[in-house]
């Protein structure tokens, strides 16, 4: 089945005014149908560098091989080429009609030193992720603009979200990868992603990193697996290796180029002290998760802190997502201070900030609003909400600009029917 992907809109944008369009993102997450469905429709041939024909041809002859191509190609896995990139910004200068290439690229180029300024003016960046629970429902959500609103006071009589139970940790294995969704059995799902694993490190960490201890890498995502929503140490995750503490991060740092993991900042202040300033570490995506913790919907269920920790990631991922059809820049930290006091996820809106917590519990209390109620003291009126999420049935106010918001809020193929005020139909 093919998805309607929200970030189609950025796209075509960027095409009527940009020489250059990267989509990047993790292998798999959908970049190629994506450029494909848009590419068939304008026009565009289409080149993969899978193909090693085209591979050894764009090697041996940058030059010739960006010069012969037309007007408006789509060059797919980009970072297998390092090679053309300036060749492409030759050829861009000599013409910069928008929308003269659209590139996909499964790591993220911008980090390797020689490529980062080479497209810059010239270029830019879409990122995809794998899909949001809404684009398999196709619907648009509208959350985000509630929260920064402040305003959920609409929806505080309803009960019309469903509590998910069980099926939580059926949704936390099933990740967001089209492949893997496509898959309907729990146990073929499970080994998709075990290949995926397999395909990425033996394949797109030999193009961009030629490391000595290929073994080590499964070993470590799954490490990182198990610490995500955590906060970041490298040291924990090298203790279990034979391998040094500088390497180990360099394999981390690999790990991120390749969009498997990510690290959320910790959001600073001159208004609060104390501030602990390690960024925490999220999984990009809960099924993988799962593979790699060779945990099912059921056993998942059964180990609440594992539970929890997923749901962390997922909520935050769901959200990252969210922000990426956005029309206002959002920014994306945590908060932790040395009393222990957190907020898992905080998002900036230009001087506006909303903050969320998330339970796995289907109860909520006053004390899981701490957190938020010690930012809220602290900001002031740029404090647009803060949001617990729970596994409950209503949208429930605990204060001036505080909520309790069912978890399935985000899941919109269990709410729209009875809740349709937190989504649009897609366009």
């Amino acid at each position: 089945m093919q998805y309607s992907r929200y970030s189609e809109a950025a796209l075509r944008e960027a095409l009527q005014d940009t020489p250059v369009v990267l989509i990047h993102g993790s292998r798999q997450c959908g970049k190629t149908t994506l450029a494909q469905t848009i590419g068939m429709e304008l026009g565009y041939h289409y080149i993969s560098f899978d193909d090693d024909n085209q591979l050894q041809a764009a090697k041996a002859d940058p030059v010739g091989f960006v010069q012969s191509l037309p007007k408006k190609t789509i060059l797919d896995e980009i970072q297998r080429v390092p090679e053309l990139f300036t060749s492409l910004k030759a050829s861009v200068d000599q013409d910069r009609q928008p929308g003269r290439f659209i590139l996909t690229g499964s790591a993220n180029v911008l980090l390797l030193p020689k490529l980062a300024d080479s497209l810059a003016g010239r270029m830019e960046i879409l990122r995809l992720r794998p899909l949001a629970q809404c684009e398999i429902a196709g619907q648009r959500p509208i959350f985000l603009e509630q929260l920064f609103r402040g305003d959920f006071s609409a929806a505080t009589q309803r009960t019309a979200f469903p509590r998910l139970g069980e099926a939580l940790a059926g949704i936390l294995c099933q990740g967001g990868y089209p492949a893997a969704i496509a898959r309907r059995i729990e146990k073929r799902r499970s080994a998709w992603y075990q290949d995926y694993i397999t395909t990425l490190i033996q394949r797109d960490v030999q193009d961009i990193a030629k490391i000595r201890n290929l073994d080590s890498l499964p070993r470590l995502l799954a490490l990182a697996a198990s610490q995500t929503a955590r906060l970041f140490n490298s040291a924990d995750l090298a203790s279990p290796f034979a391998i040094s503490r500088p390497t180990i991060r360099e394999y981390l740092a690999l790990l991120e180029q390749i969009f498997l993991i990510e690290q959320l900042q910790p959001w600073h202040s001159n208004r609060l002290s104390r501030l602990i300033k390690t960024p925490k570490m999220h999984l990009a995506d809960t099924g993988l998760a799962c593979a790699l913790l060779g945990v099912n919907s059921k056993t998942l269920w059964q180990d609440k802190a594992l539970l929890g920790q997923l749901l962390e990631t997922f909520i935050y991922q769901e959200l990252r997502k969210y922000a990426d059809w956005h029309d206002n820049d959002l920014r994306f930290h945590h908060f932790r201070n040395k009393d222990q006091v957190e907020v898992d996820i905080l998002i900036e809106q230009g001087r506006q900030l909303a903050a969320i917590e998330v339970k796995a519990a289907a109860t909520i209390t006053q004390g899981d609003f701490k957190g938020l109620k010690k930012l809220k003291d602290a900001c002031g009126e740029q404090f647009a909400a803060g949001v617990v999420f729970y596994d409950g049935t209503s949208i429930l106010p605990f204060g001036e600009r505080l909520f309790a918001v069912p978890i399935s809020i985000l899941i919109p193929h269990a709410t729209t029917a009875n809740a349709p005020q937190y989504f649009h139909d897609k366009a």
